[in-house]
C-alpha cells in the first residue's frame, strides 16, 4: 500500500492534468520551481502567486495558455530576466490586469498602494520590532463558503509536506524524498503535482490567504522618520512617485532599463504594475520612451507581418511594405523591390513571430583519439570566410579543429603536440581559404592546412604544420591582412609583432604601442596596412604600417579598459568594447563618437565584455564574462532589439558569455562561446538563430559546466 500511494503520486505528477485545479487563488510561493510547466485547465483561476520561486529563471510561450481568466499575478525575487521573453509569455493573458515583480512595501498583494489609491488604510507602527505592518482589504483573503472559491496555498517543502497527513512515518519519509527529487527537476507537470496534493488534503474553504503569515518587515530605526519617508512616496494626486519608490525583493527583470516604461507599452490591459497603478499619461510616456530605446522589429519595421505576407508581395511586386492591403499592386518603387529589401522583410516578418530563439550546441562531442575518448573544450572559434559550413576552433588543450557546424561533423582535427597551449588565436587566411593561422597562450605560432589533416588523426607524427613561426610571448590575439602576406600578433605586453606569412619570419616589433596591455589588434577588412589595437589603458589606436607606426593615426579613450575592438564589414566604424559593458561605435576616419549602446554595467571590473557585428554591420551583439545574456543593438539607432539568454536546460544555471562571432552569411545567426562558473572544466559553442523558435525542437540540451574564464583575447 505504502509503494503503490508513492508511485500514484510520482507517476500521476508526469502526466497531463486534464482537469485542473478548481481553486481561484492559487500560492506556489517560495517552491524549487525551474520551469513553469502548467497544464490542464484553470478556467477559475484569478490570483497566482510566484513570489520567491528563486529557481524560476524564465517563462515559456505557453505558460499561461491554461488559466484565461488570471487577473492577478505576483513574481517578487524569482530569478526572471527576460524582458521580451516575459512580456510575450505575459501578453498571452487576456484579462491580466494587475502584475509585479517587486513589491510596495506596505503592500502584500498586487493591487495598487491603498495610500495611492485613496482608500483607508490601518498602518501602526511596531515598537517592539520597529517595523512597519500596514493592513488591507484590496482582495477577499478568505474565500466564501457559499461560493465554492477554493484557495491553493503552497510555500515551501515543508507545507507541502504538511497537507500529507498520513499517519505511517515510513510512507511520509518516501514521500518527503518525493518532494525533494520534484523541487529539483524542472520538468515536472505543475498542475498534475498539485492536482494530487490536493486530492490528499485540501479544503476548499479554509486554507490560509494569499501570503499571509509570510510578510517580509524591513526594519526601521525610527518611527517618525519611516513615516515621513513613507508619505513622502506619494504624489498630491494619489499616484506614487516613481523617484520615491523603493524597489522590495525585485527579480532581476526590474533592473533592466526602462523596464517599467517597456512593460506597460507592450501590456495595454494591465492597470497596474508592482504596485503602482498606471494612468492615461503613464501609458503615452511609456510608449514614448520605448520607442526611443527599443526597436520593435528590425529594420525599424512599426507592423508585424507574416512570412506569406511579405512573400506574397514579392511575388506581386508590391513594394509597400506598410500597405494596409497586402496583395493590391500599389505604385512600384525601384529602390524598395530590389532582393536585399524583402530580405530584411523576411528577417523582420520571423524575428517578430520568435520571442524564443533556437539554441543549438554545435560543439558537444568527444573526439577518439588512441583509443580514448576526449571532451573537446573550445576557447575561440572563427567561421570560415567563403565556406558557410564550416568553423574552426581551438581549445583549451591546443588543439585546433575544423567542423562542418551545419551537421556537426569533423572536417580536420589537430592535436596539440606539446608546444599547443590554451588557442587564443585564429585567422583564417581569405586568399588561401584552406590556410588557418593558430596562436596559444604559451607564444606558439602554426599556420595550417585543413586540406592535409584528416577528421581523425592516428598518431601524433602523421601531420605536420604548413608554416612555424618565432614565438610572441603571452599572446591574446593575432589576426591576418586583407592580402594574406603578413599578420599581427599582440600579447600580454605593451608590444605588437609583424610577421610574415610566406617565410615565417618576424619582420618587426612594435614597442611601447600602449600603456597597459594590448588585449586585441585588428587588421582592416580592406586596406592591408590600416590596423587597430585595444588596451586595457583604455585607449583605442589607429595605425598605419606605411607610416612605419612610432605614433598612432588618431587615440580615443574609454572610461574603462578596453576588452575588443573590430572593424565593421566595409570598415566604416570601429566597434569598441570596454570592461563592463561600454560599448561604442565610432568612426573608423577619425575616432569620433558615433553611437554609445548605453548598455548597463555591473559595477564589476572583471566583466569583459566583447562585441561585434551582426547582419553585416546593421546591427551589434555584445555579450560579458560575468552575464549570461547577449543584447542585439542597431547600429545606426542603438536601439535594443532583443537579448537571449544563456541558460543550462537540464541543472537551470546560467551560462556566461566568453566570446561571440555574428554569422557572416546568414542574417539574425549567431555562435556564443558559453561557460560556466561551475568548478567543472567543460565549455560550449552555442548557435542562435533568431529566425526559428526553440519550440519546435529538443536539441539544446547545454548540460556544460565550465572552467575559470579569461579576461584577454577575443
Amino acid at each position: 500500500m505504502k509503494l503503490f500511494t508513492y508511485l500514484s503520486i510520482w507517476v500521476f505528477s508526469r502526466d497531463v492534468c486534464e482537469d485542473g485545479l478548481a481553486c481561484e487563488v492559487l500560492n506556489l510561493r517560495s517552491l524549487h520551481i525551474q520551469k513553469l510547466n502548467m497544464v490542464g485547465i484553470f478556467m477559475r483561476l484569478h490570483t497566482l502567486n510566484l513570489d520567491f520561486c528563486t529557481s524560476l529563471t524564465g517563462l515559456q510561450k505557453d505558460c499561461f495558455s491554461c488559466m484565461p481568466n488570471l487577473m492577478r499575478l505576483s513574481m517578487c525575487e524569482t530569478r526572471v530576466a527576460n524582458l521580451w521573453t516575459s512580456t510575450a509569455a505575459l501578453s498571452k493573458l487576456p484579462s491580466l490586469v494587475e502584475l509585479r515583480f517587486q513589491n510596495c512595501l506596505c503592500c502584500k498583494d498586487t493591487g495598487p498602494c491603498p495610500a495611492s489609491s485613496g482608500e483607508k488604510t490601518n498602518f501602526r507602527f511596531c515598537e517592539t520590532t520597529g517595523s512597519a505592518q500596514l493592513n488591507m482589504s484590496y482582495y477577499r483573503e478568505t474565500p466564501s463558503t457559499d461560493s465554492g472559491d477554493a484557495t491553493c496555498v503552497f510555500r515551501t517543502k515543508e507545507a507541502v509536506r504538511n497537507l500529507l497527513s498520513l499517519d505511517d512515518s515510513e510512507t511520509t519519509s518516501e514521500i518527503q524524498s518525493g518532494i525533494d527529487h520534484f523541487s529539483e527537476n524542472s520538468e515536472l507537470n505543475l498542475s498534475s503535482y498539485l492536482k494530487e496534493m490536493c486530492t490528499l488534503e485540501l479544503s476548499p474553504t479554509t486554507l490560509p490567504d494569499l501570503n499571509g503569515q509570510d510578510k517580509m518587515q524591513n526594519k526601521i530605526q525610527d518611527k517618525d522618520e519611516f513615516t515621513m519617508s513613507f508619505h513622502k512616496q506619494l504624489l498630491t494626486n494619489g499616484t506614487m512617485s516613481l523617484k520615491m519608490y523603493t524597489s522590495h525583493h525585485p527579480s532581476p527583470i526590474c533592473f533592466e532599463k526602462h523596464y517599467r516604461d517597456y512593460m506597460i507599452a507592450s501590456l495595454p490591459r494591465l492597470e497596474v504594475l508592482d504596485n503602482i497603478p498606471i494612468r492615461k499619461m503613464d501609458r503615452e510616456m511609456a510608449k514614448s520612451i520605448s520607442s526611443k530605446y527599443y526597436e520593435y522589429l528590425p529594420y525599424a519595421r512599426k507592423l508585424k507581418e507574416s512570412v506569406v505576407h511579405v512573400l506574397g508581395k514579392r511575388e506581386m511586386g508590391t513594394s509597400g511594405i506598410y500597405f494596409q492591403k497586402p496583395f493590391k499592386p500599389k505604385q512600384l518603387y525601384p529602390y524598395r523591390n530590389g532582393q536585399h529589401f524583402f530580405s530584411r522583410s523576411l528577417s523582420a516578418a520571423k524575428v517578430g513571430s520568435v520571442a524564443w530563439p533556437h539554441l543549438h550546441p554545435v560543439s558537444n562531442f568527444s573526439h577518439t583519439f588512441k583509443e580514448e575518448s576526449k571532451r573537446l573544450r573550445p576557447r575561440q572559434f572563427e567561421y570560415h570566410p567563403s565556406d558557410s559550413r564550416l568553423m574552426a576552433f581551438g581549445t583549451l588543450d591546443g588543439e585546433v579543429v575544423v567542423i562542418n557546424h551545419e551537421n556537426g561533423k569533423n572536417v580536420s582535427y589537430i592535436p596539440s603536440i606539446g608546444a599547443m597551449n590554451s588557442v587564443l588565436g585564429l585567422s583564417w587566411l581569405k586568399k588561401h581559404p584552406s590556410k588557418l593561422l593558430a596562436g596559444s597562450d604559451n607564444g606558439s605560432l602554426r599556420l595550417f592546412d585543413i586540406n592535409r589533416m584528416p577528421p581523425k588523426v592516428a598518431d601524433f607524427c602523421c601531420y605536420s604544420a604548413t608554416v612555424t613561426f618565432d614565438d610572441f610571448e603571452q599572446l591574446t590575439s593575432l589576426h591576418v591582412n586583407s592580402t594574406d602576406d603578413q599578420f599581427l600578433a599582440s600579447g600580454y605586453s605593451k608590444d605588437v609583432a609583424l610577421y610574415d606569412i610566406s617565410s615565417g619570419k618576424r619582420l618587426q616589433l612594435f614597442t611601447n604601442m600602449h600603456q597597459e596591455p594590448i588585449n586585441v589588434v585588428k587588421f582592416a577588412h580592406h586596406s592591408p596596412f590600416l590596423f587597430a589595437t585595444s588596451s586595457f589603458d583604455k585607449d583605442v589606436k589607429m595605425w598605419d604600417l606605411r607610416q612605419n607606426p612610432v605614433r598612432p593615426c588618431y587615440t580615443t579613450s574609454s572610461s574603462r579598459g578596453n576588452v575588443m575592438v573590430c572593424f565593421s564589414p566595409d570598415d566604416l566604424y570601429l566597434l569598441v568594447s570596454a570592461v563592463d559593458n561600454e560599448v561604442k561605435q565610432l568612426m573608423a576616419a577619425d575616432g569620433r563618437l558615433c553611437i554609445n549602446f548605453e548598455i548597463a554595467s555591473t559595477g564589476s571590473p572583471h566583466n569583459y565584455t566583447r562585441s561585434y557585428y551582426m547582419n553585416g554591420r546593421d546591427y551589434i551583439i555584445s555579450g560579458s564574462c560575468d552575464q549570461h545574456v547577449v543584447r542585439i543593438c542597431c547600429t545606426q539607432t542603438g536601439r535594443r532589439l532583443r537579448d537571449v539568454y544563456l541558460e543550462d536546460k537540464e541543472s537551470g544555471n546560467s551560462l556566461f558569455v566568453q566570446s561571440l562571432r555574428g554569422d557572416p552569411f546568414r542574417e539574425f545567426h549567431m555562435s556564443i562561446l558559453a561557460a560556466s562558473m561551475r568548478p567543472s572544466s567543460k565549455w560550449e559553442i552555442i548557435k542562435v538563430n533568431m529566425l526559428a523558435s526553440s519550440r519546435y525542437t529538443e536539441e539544446y540540451s547545454c548540460g556544460q559546466r565550465c572552467g575559470p574564464l579569461y579576461g584577454l583575447g577575443g
